[in-house]
């Protein structure tokens, strides 16, 4: 079993800036790729941004130039850095951890841009 604990979330003025963190504790199979999702009220959930365990990245469009995702392999453990958030970027973020035939998910963390 895989478990997954997000943290730094919460609420941030417009053009501010928040980091997520997201660890990773379990049987974790060692090439694997961590992201970031989310989801807003009424919406689906999408991809925020992902890394590979080789430091492949992939970006949203939405997102890209504004936010960093990076790992950290020894403690199993990815960071979204995001800056310049506005009002769209409001949402439950969730991370997730998957490899082949696998995919776990954290519980959400709450993100809320607002003056």
């Amino acid at each position: 079993q895989v478990q997954l604990v997000e943290s730094g979330g919460g609420l941030v003025q417009p053009g501010g800036s928040l980091r997520l963190s997201c660890a990773a504790s379990g049987s974790i199979f060692s090439s694997n790729v961590m992201g970031w999702y989310r989801q807003a009220p009424g919406k689906q959930r999408e991809l925020v941004a992902a890394i590979s365990s080789s430091g492949s990245t992939n970006y949203a469009d939405s997102v890209k130039g504004r936010f960093t995702i990076s790992r950290d392999n020894a403690q199993n453990t990815v960071y979204l850095q995001m800056n310049s958030l506005n009002a769209v970027d409001t949402a439950v973020y969730y991370c997730n951890i998957a490899w082949p035939g696998r995919a776990y998910w954290g519980q959400g963390i709450q993100v809320t841009v607002s003056s």
